[in-house]
């Protein structure tokens, strides 16, 4: 009985010591801190062509703060029905790269965004490796890129023509985790 009750109390300290060093079991949190900074806010976006219509979709509307997913309130970008079409954001210096939250379109064609790829790395050609994958049409998806380094951040939509559609991008710091204090 001893030995059993030992166990316990030694696998409660175990589960303990994991928590506090982010090492335990249940997942990955991946969104942004309370008062990160988006880092997007400060880069320049460009997009692979601009759709026909001049008065909206353009690529600095996918860095405006404006998670609107109505297309028509002018706060999401639009590309032409290119193939491949790709958005790409400059962050002007590497940062280590945590969550990556976009908003998609959602008064219709929220489905052309499925696939896309989200890529990060110091290549101004949207040829940097993937973050992460777009798997669904929700208004929002989070990825985590896990402290991948890159300056830019781009999402192409590989293999096919489709428009590109993005209502915002944001972009946060993986901030190193901090070591616990043990004192004794």
């Amino acid at each position: 009985m001893k030995g059993h009750l030992f166990r316990k109390e030694s696998m409660k300290l175990l589960m303990l010591v994991l928590s506090m060093l982010g090492m335990q079991g249940g997942g990955h949190c991946c969104e942004p801190q309370p008062g990160a900074a988006n880092l997007a806010r400060n880069g320049l976006a460009t997009q692979g062509s601009d759709y026909v219509d001049i008065t909206m979709g353009y690529s600095k509307q996918g860095i405006d703060g404006n998670r609107d997913g109505n297309y028509h309130k002018a706060s999401c970008t639009h590309t032409n029905y290119d193939k491949d079409p790709w958005w790409k954001l400059d962050l002007k210096q590497s940062y280590s790269i945590g969550p990556i939250v976009i908003a998609n379109r959602q008064d219709c064609c929220s489905e052309r965004l499925k696939g896309a790829e989200v890529r990060v790395g110091n290549s101004p050609n949207n040829d940097n490796p993937v973050c992460g994958t777009v798997t669904s049409a929700d208004a929002i998806t989070t990825l985590c890129c896990k402290g991948m380094v890159g300056r830019y951040v781009s999402v192409v939509i590989p293999g096919r023509s489709e428009y590109l559609t993005l209502c915002e991008v944001e972009v946060y710091e993986e901030k190193p985790k901090q070591e616990p204090r043990v004192c004794w």
